[in-house]
């Protein structure tokens, strides 16, 4: 390594050390902090709690330091609120304080510096993008008018992509094997596991180290470029093709993207906010993806399996396959699926939150552009708020939490946020794993795979979403009706 490069890195550190020194002694004057670990100089608490700042040892800390408490990982101020009430501060009674997003190194390459709608700053352009996206995409008619396309693709539970894509560009996949899917999942693979890693964490923390993560970027840039380039020439040009051969009005549209571009060609936005729309697309469909393929717990729950079945055949009748509409009839089921998102979120600390301004909270002071963090996992398993939260007890949400809804009416339960950053997907994802969940129990015994007795349903976090370490192979016994 070169020397001169070591000494300013020293120099470096030694002024950051200083620097970090003063503006803590200062911030702390004007400030009353939250309460967390003692920080040291440069490093912050970093070194004390490690990388994996996951929804589980977040837990662990507020049971230590309390319902909000501040973490400094390197020059980052890092927020965490644990309780119902704080939840409802931040996300509803502040929500424009804290309404902003932060963004790492990482998430900066993949959403251009917030083009995008889930990572940009709240204000004028997040209203726009949310708007743009939410119509064509996001409400009850798409739901009703696509349902047909996304409950066939229920048959084929492998095809789990094809819903948003039938939705988003009026296309899907032949098979498993589509080279183009097969193109996709590993694009999309590849940009989870980058931006989900700890390992650019130290560059991120402490800028003057970010030279040595040159390499780690230069991968995730052309990772994203490659995708972004797919999506444009797959997707983007073919539907202005085809709209070039026909009327572009309302009655012509056939797909949400068709929504989002007519909103490029009036000027709304440009053709980077398009692209990174359907980044998004994308990100959210590997959550509903992750949300039904996590089975273990229904696979582990012989008996749940059966009195869903049961369900289903006594209301619809044995072999009459569920559709969207009959969901609303089935109330096991919808606890099912409740149950399921509450055990184990695909965002167990929601997107983080950001305040642009110094900001105030439960009486502490939170310095401007802090990372706020809400654990919802916790608010959703904190033993001293739900009976047995350790259980898959879909029951619960028959008997004493029968009021509680997946839309954010009660701050213990809120697996896809609540009020303005709420996530807009819930009402696309919530009849899509009903019905898939629904189909596979009619058709399918769902057992461990041969010499196990359950599947090992042990979790994998990352920077903030969730999924299974090691996937397991289970076994589907038809059914005989």
């Amino acid at each position: 390594m070169d020397l001169l490069f070591v000494e300013r890195l020293l120099v470096g550190l030694l002024a950051a050390a200083v620097v970090a020194i003063a503006v803590s002694k200062l911030r702390g004057r004007k400030l009353r902090l939250p309460p967390g670990p003692t920080p040291v100089p440069v490093f912050g608490n970093w070194l004390q709690v490690g990388d994996d700042l996951n929804h589980r040892n977040l837990a662990a800390l507020a049971r230590r330091f309390g319902d909000i408490f501040l973490l400094r990982m390197g020059q980052r101020n890092l927020v965490v609120v644990s309780s119902p009430p704080l939840a409802r501060e931040v996300l509803h009674t502040q929500g424009v304080e804290f309404g902003s997003r932060t963004r790492n190194v990482v998430f900066d390459i993949f959403t251009g510096k917030g083009q995008d709608m889930v990572f940009t700053v709240y204000g004028d352009h997040w209203r726009k993008m949310r708007r743009i996206m939410t119509v064509p995409f996001f409400t009850g008619k798409v739901v009703q008018r696509h349902r047909a396309g996304w409950e066939a693709e229920a048959a084929a539970v492998l095809m789990m992509y094809s819903n948003v894509y039938r939705i988003m560009f009026d296309r899907r996949f032949e098979s498993a094997d589509d080279p183009l899917f097969l193109r996709l999942k590993a694009l999309n693979g590849e940009r989870s596991r980058l931006a989900q890693s700890f390992e650019y964490n130290y560059g991120d923390f402490i800028p003057i180290l970010r030279p040595f993560l040159r390499g780690y970027l230069r991968i995730c840039e052309e990772v994203k470029e490659t995708r972004l380039k797919l999506f444009k020439d797959f997707f983007l040009e073919e539907r202005k093709k085809l709209a070039s051969t026909k009327a572009m009005d309302n009655n012509g549209l056939k797909c949400a993207i068709d929504h989002i571009l007519e909103a490029q060609q009036k000027g709304e936005i440009n053709e980077d906010n398009v692209l990174y729309i359907v980044e998004n697309i994308n990100v959210a469909d590997d959550a509903v993806v992750d949300g039904v393929g996590d089975r273990g717990a229904r696979v582990n729950h012989g008996e749940i399996q059966e009195k869903l079945r049961r369900e289903l055949d006594t209301v619809l009748g044995p072999g009459r396959q569920i559709t969207e509409p009959d969901t609303h009839r089935l109330p096991y089921l919808q606890a099912v699926v409740k149950e399921t998102l509450r055990l184990r979120m695909a965002i167990p600390l929601l997107v983080p939150h950001m305040n642009l301004r110094d900001a105030e909270l439960a009486g502490y002071g939170i310095p401007a552009e802090s990372k706020v963090l809400v654990n919802a996992w916790y608010l959703a398993n904190d033993p001293g708020r739900w009976r047995r939260p350790e259980e898959f007890r879909p029951e619960r949400f028959l008997e004493e939490e029968r009021n509680v809804e997946a839309n954010g009416n009660d701050f213990r339960y809120l697996p896809s946020g609540a009020r303005r950053r709420s996530c807009p997907g819930i009402v696309l994802a919530l009849p899509i794993l009903g019905v898939t969940i629904g189909r596979l129990v009619q058709n399918f015994e769902l057992l461990p795979p041969p010499g196990k007795d359950r599947v090992d349903t042990t979790e994998k976090g990352g920077q903030f979403s969730l999924h299974i370490l090691k996937h397991s192979t289970i076994v589907a016994k038809p059914r005989a009706f």
